[in-house]
């Protein structure tokens, strides 16, 4: 099987990702049902035209008839729902996701699942500060990264379908990592960053920070508006990794302390000469959009 316009696509989690894959593949002209416990997310999918069908329910003919199924759902939920309705899969079933980690979930889905049918992980690198399917925008994808995260269980097949849903949808660069080295990445460039952002909105208890901040705070705050349900469990879930960057980042932050206390001038300096030219090779490679 290719991904192409006559594979039939269910959404399984009517998220903002969920939601913003059925408009994209919508927009590519492909046939996208969903499956979502809010009724109201399904209803507004519908009327919106992101899907063609939806259900609040796992509904066995809609399972059946997928010939792609991409699961947009928390890892805990994620393990439970193919536990129990893998058996509605069409034999031959491509299985993706779009999950914070990998190394806790893939093996066990793969452990768990019918050999007819096989799952290959993935993770779009995109989001927005706000949830749930009524902020789908498939623009969020045109600037990102999407990394397919494939096992030696995985067939070459199964992962050029799970790269062609990052080409379908206009990501910009498509990548492959292992689940160990998928995590420790993310630990660094999502989960981190994270954390940082949160702790500046926590280590100030200032009730007029809003009234005297500029772009910068704002620009670098922007992701501690947080899920805290969805991110306690991915960082929990990495929390070797996760410490381990801490620890890092905790290192680099006390190496700055000390340089600003002895009044190094020079050692500043070189630091912000090594931010700034590392930082200059995202915009070099940035897209045009």
């Amino acid at each position: 099987m290719k991904l192409d316009k006559n594979t039939r696509i269910l959404i399984v989690g009517l998220g903002l990702i969920g939601g913003s894959y059925a408009m994209g593949f919508k927009k590519q002209g492909y046939h996208v049902n969903a499956i979502d416990i809010d009724p109201d997310s399904i209803a507004y999918a519908i009327e919106n035209k992101l899907i063609d069908r939806g259900s609040a329910e796992a509904d066995a003919d809609m399972i059946g008839q997928a010939d792609l199924c991409i699961f947009a759902l928390y890892p805990h939920i994620f393990k439970t729902w193919i536990k129990e309705h893998q058996s509605k899969f069409r034999p031959g079933a491509v299985l993706s996701d779009v999950t914070g980690i990998k190394s806790p979930i893939v093996y066990d889905i793969q452990d768990m699942l019918r050999p007819d049918v096989e799952f290959v992980a993935a993770h779009p690198m995109a989001g927005k500060e706000v949830y749930g399917v009524r902020n789908s925008d498939d623009r969020i994808f045109r600037q990102a990264n999407y990394i397919v995260v494939p096992t030696d269980r995985n067939t070459f097949n199964a992962i050029e379908i799970c790269k062609g849903i990052g080409e379908t949808l206009g990501f910009a660069r498509i990548s492959s990592l292992p689940p160990k080295a998928h995590d420790e990445m993310i630990g660094f460039v999502s989960q981190l960053t994270h954390i940082i952002a949160m702790c500046l909105m926590t280590c100030s208890k200032s009730e007029h920070l809003v009234d005297y901040t500029g772009d910068s705070f704002r620009d670098l705050t922007r992701i501690a508006r947080i899920n805290e349900n969805m991110w306690s469990e991915l960082f929990l879930l990495n929390k070797d990794a996760l410490l381990s960057e801490i620890k890092t980042f905790s290192d680099e932050l006390g190496e700055i302390y000390e340089i600003l206390k002895n009044e190094d001038e020079a050692a500043l300096k070189e630091k912000m000469r090594i931010s700034t030219a590392r930082r200059a090779l995202f915009d070099k490679n940035r897209p045009e959009v």
